[in-house]
């Protein structure tokens, strides 16, 4: 099996990005090659990563939160959870409550525990965990099996909100970066801190379920069309 190294994200504060509503998406050859750049590239390439195929949940997203910080972030990450959930079709996301398995954790650390819950999920004892979050995908053909976001909380609201999005959209599939994407947090220089429309659309065509794990580039590339004209009205609507 297969194991995604992730994407190590990191963000610098200053001016906020234009809110949401505000942001005017490319046309769609632009968005095709975005969308590409991300589901088939990989940010961290070797033997632990595989970017020949499309990686997704093949089934619904039971995830929990583990909150260790000083500042309790629960409602704000199970917030975005259900936002997600409502947002992208053809993805399901459920809180797995007490004993019940999950298949998406997402830990949420002080800055002094960042480097020991790496440690943990990478289970490495000697890993160099850098940025302000990361974000782990175990996939194989069949799909993620398990997924595992590091987010710091006690840097600020924009930091945690930023690293929030973009490690949990990462660990849904979308593993490589794209320095050329407009407004979204596949793009490291960008200071989106919300769940605008151009990531919203990109989520959209990777769930639809004319798109399975496992698909190679060469497979998917004659359905995107159709599969972005309807996520475009999706994101519309």
């Amino acid at each position: 099996m297969a194991r995604g190294l992730g994407a190590l994200a990191f963000m610098s504060l200053g001016l906020l990005a234009a809110p949401a509503a505000a942001q005017r998406l490319p046309g769609d050859a632009a968005i095709i090659d975005g969308f590409e750049a991300v589901v088939f590239g990989a940010e961290i390439t070797g033997p632990l990563s595989d970017s020949t195929y499309l990686k997704k949940f093949a089934g619904p997203v039971h995830y929990r939160i583990e909150n260790l910080a000083a500042t309790d972030r629960r409602a704000s990450v199970r917030a975005f959870m259900r936002q997600i959930g409502r947002q992208i079709g053809g993805l399901e996301t459920v809180e797995a409550r007490g004993g019940e398995a999950a298949n998406f954790v997402i830990h949420v650390v002080d800055r002094r525990e960042y480097a020991r819950v790496g440690r943990e999920v990478y289970r490495n004892p000697f890993l160099r965990v850098p940025g302000n979050c990361v974000v782990r995908a175990t996939y194989a053909r069949a799909g993620i099996t398990r997924s595992d976001a590091i987010v710091v909380s006690d840097e600020g609201d924009a930091l945690f909100r930023r690293c929030l999005i973009e490690e949990v959209l990462q660990g849904l599939g979308p593993l490589n970066d794209n320095a050329d994407a407009p407004d979204s947090v596949f793009n490291d220089t960008s200071k989106l801190t919300s769940f605008g429309p151009y990531d919203r659309v990109l989520m959209n065509m990777l769930y639809d379920a004319r798109l399975a794990p496992g698909m190679s580039q060469a497979e998917a590339a004659p359905l995107l069309p159709a599969i972005l004209r309807d996520a475009r009205r999706r994101v519309r609507g």
